[in-house]
Order: structure tokens, then sequence, then C-alpha cells
């Protein structure tokens, strides 16, 4: 217990919290501060860049092995699983369109690169040990959700007898630029190994946190101005966005138990499991799903779920990976 009351108190105080505060702040008092598209755009890459390489250097540090492999097994298939449960969920506590209800189970479904920062480096400060190689994972379980969610969606319209066209979709989200410099730096950083790595240490090391804290005064800004301009959240799907990172942290919680893994890449890869995508996923949804509201989809992702998990989620998927995995 004291280690979660820790974590939460060095959660609550890190710089990149109270900058996500800061941004909130700004935007619901109408400051004119913001951070321009582009330069948020290129934050975002020089952020994708970083933990890939780093994720790849650290595979190429300790090797592969069976661990990896499962992990990225189980990661897929909670990709899977979590959208299917999602929907029925928001299918019985909101009265929602079923279109609207797939494009919203994709996102809890896939994952949030910045609360995965976010978690990492919260257990850094606190000496907190991970596996490198949980990047890897990570990269995987990017996209298992967005097959989920078309696979919902293609049920909805077929009820309504539409046609769900996804030739070009599964094309736009392979090459999606954020999904391609991940995985392309990953294995960049896997291939060039530990030479690799001190050779753009100065780039993505010392400058990293920094960077990210500005990213999260852009999302501060992001998130408060939709919660603010939206009035089409119901209670039920505050709640769900509240309420359903609890369920997949469960869920991960009990894979990482099979599998065996220790208390800190444990409780990394229950935050994955708990966070919800609100880059990835929208992209494929405005293209996939244009009937679809982002109104709801990227709303209850980015101003519900992301604020919670970075002030209430970490410290405790942290507690259960403690308590069932150390």
């Amino acid at each position: 217990m004291e280690g979660f009351f820790d974590l939460a108190a060095q959660n609550l105080l890190s710089p990149m919290v109270l900058f996500f505060a800061l941004g909130a702040f700004a935007a619901l008092v109408r400051s004119d501060l913001a951070i321009p598209e582009q330069v948020a755009k290129a934050i975002a890459l020089y952020l994708m860049f970083a933990i890939g390489f780093k994720g790849g250097a650290a595979v190429a540090a300790s090797g592969l092995n069976a661990e990896l492999g499962l992990t990225a097994l189980a990661g897929i298939a909670l990709g899977l699983v979590i959208p299917l449960i999602a929907y029925g969920l928001l299918s019985r506590t909101t009265r929602l369109e079923r279109v609207n209800i797939a494009a919203i189970a994709a996102h809890y479904g896939s994952i949030s690169v910045v609360t995965f920062v976010a978690a990492g480096e919260a257990m850094k400060a606190l000496n907190i040990e991970s596996d490198g190689w949980i990047v890897a994972v990570m990269a995987v379980m990017e996209t298992p959700a967005i097959a989920a969610g078309l696979f919902l969606a293609s049920r909805a319209r077929a009820a309504s007898g539409t046609k769900l066209v996804t030739g070009h979709l599964l094309r736009e989200v392979f090459v999606n630029g954020s999904i391609v410099l991940l995985m392309g730096a990953f294995a960049i950083g896997w291939a060039t190994g530990g030479k690799g790595m001190e050779a753009v240490k100065p780039f993505i090391d010392a400058p990293f946190k920094g960077v990210l804290c500005l990213f999260l005064l852009d999302m501060g800004i992001v998130a408060a101005s939709r919660l603010r301009s939206t009035r089409g959240l119901s209670i039920g799907l505050i709640a769900f966005g509240l309420y359903m990172p609890f369920i997949s942290a469960a869920l991960g919680l009990g894979a990482a138990m099979l599998i065996g893994l220790g208390a800190g890449t444990g409780a990394l890869f229950i935050t994955l499991c708990a966070s919800a995508s609100y880059i990835a996923v929208p992209a494929a949804m405005r293209l996939a799903l244009p009937e679809a509201n982002p109104a709801y989809y990227v709303t209850v992702s980015l101003a519900v779920t992301f604020p919670m998990n970075l002030v209430i989620g970490i410290p405790v998927y942290n507690a259960l990976a403690a308590q069932f995995l150390g």
C-alpha cells in the first residue's frame, strides 16, 4: 500500500502530469495558449522514434525469448477480445448507435503510447525496473483492435443494409505514419543494437522528458477543449470511460500472471491493456466509419480515460502488479 501512495504522489507531482493540468487549465479559462499543429506533429514523431528505437535496442541487448513471444500473443488476443467486451457493455448502458459503439470499442482495445511512457517514467523515478522488450509488445498491440472494431461495425452496417469497404482502410492502417515510424525505429534499433543506441543517445535520451512535457501540455489543451465543447456525453458513456480501463487491467493482470511476468514489466503490460488509443484508431475510424461521431470516441478516450489513467490508473496498475506479480 505504501508503494501505491508513493507512486500516486510521484505521478501527481510529476512534471508530465502537471503540464497536462496546465494545458487543461489554459483551455478551461479560454487562454490563447496553443502549440501549433505542425509542432505538435513533430513532437509526436519524435516520441514515436525515441520509444521505438529504445525498444529495439533493448531487444538487441536481451535477445528474443519465450516471455516476449507469449506476451506479444497475449497482447494481440486481448486487443481482439477487449473491444467485444466494450461493445457489449456500451450496448447495455448507452443509447448510442451501433456504429458509434463499434468505433468507441476499437479505441479501448488499442493502446495509448503516452500513457505507457508516463507509466514508465513514473516507475523509473521510484527505481522500479522493467524489461525493455515490452516496447515490442506495445507495437503489436496498436492495430488488432481496429480489426475487431471493423468486424463489429460490419455487423452493424449489415443490419442496416450497407457494406463496409475495408481494402483501402487496411492499407491506410498499416502505413499510418505513427505505426510505420514506431515499428521502423524499433527495427533499426534492433538491427544496430548498442552501437546504434550510443550514436543517437544524446538526441533520444536527455531531451525525452522535456519533449514529453510539451506533448502533454498540448494533450491537456486538446482534452479540456473537447470536454468543454462537447455536450453529448451521457453519464453512461462517461462512466464507461472510467470503469472500462479497470476491466481491461484485470484481463491484463490475468495474462501477466499466466505468463509469469515480473512486477515492473507486468505493470507496463497492464497499463497497455488499460489504456485507450486517441491517435492511430481515431484516424482509422474517420476513414472507415465516417458516419461515427468523433465527439464520442475521441472525447471519451482523450478527455475521460487518459487523465484518469494519468492520475489514478497508473498507481493502481502498479499496485496490482506489485501485489500479484512481485
